[in-house]
């Protein structure tokens, strides 16, 4: 039986239908499928992708959520993001690369302007947010 290191805190979360919690299983496992794929395709954004799988895996799977946090590459983000909404100064220029890259290859090639740009807009909006967000847990004093 696995024991991760370090199991995440435990959740207030009521009780869910075991129904739900296959259904939430299924959509971590979905998700953290499209965000290994994410990291190969400039298209597909990997980060979202692993949010939600950690998102679902703490609604359903302490075991699935236990191994995202600590997975080597996703583990810090994880466990950052949820003690206080930090995301990286390295994944932010990571995702503005590759934001500016598909808006270049949206530009060459999707043949109405309109949405092209419709799809830059949420880029855009979605990178003003990023930015927003710390880059380090506040210090205690």
């Amino acid at each position: 039986m696995f024991v991760p290191p370090n199991p995440p805190p435990a959740t207030a979360h009521p009780p869910l239908p075991r129904w739900l919690q296959w259904l939430l299983r299924a959509l971590a496992v979905v998700s953290l499928a499209l965000g290994f794929l994410g990291m190969f395709l400039p298209v597909l954004p990997t980060t979202p992708f692993i949010l939600l799988a950690a998102w679902a895996a703490a609604r359903s799977s302490p075991r699935l959520l236990a191994w995202l946090e600590q997975h080597r590459l996703f583990g810090q983000m994880l466990r950052d993001w949820r003690q206080g909404g930090v995301v990286s100064r390295k994944a932010k220029w990571g995702a503005t690369g590759v934001m500016s890259a598909s808006a270049v290859l949206l530009l060459l090639t999707v043949p109405k302007l309109w949405v092209a740009v419709a799809a830059i807009a949420c880029m855009a909006t979605v990178l003003t947010w990023l930015w927003r967000r710390p880059e380090s847990l506040p210090t205690q004093a």
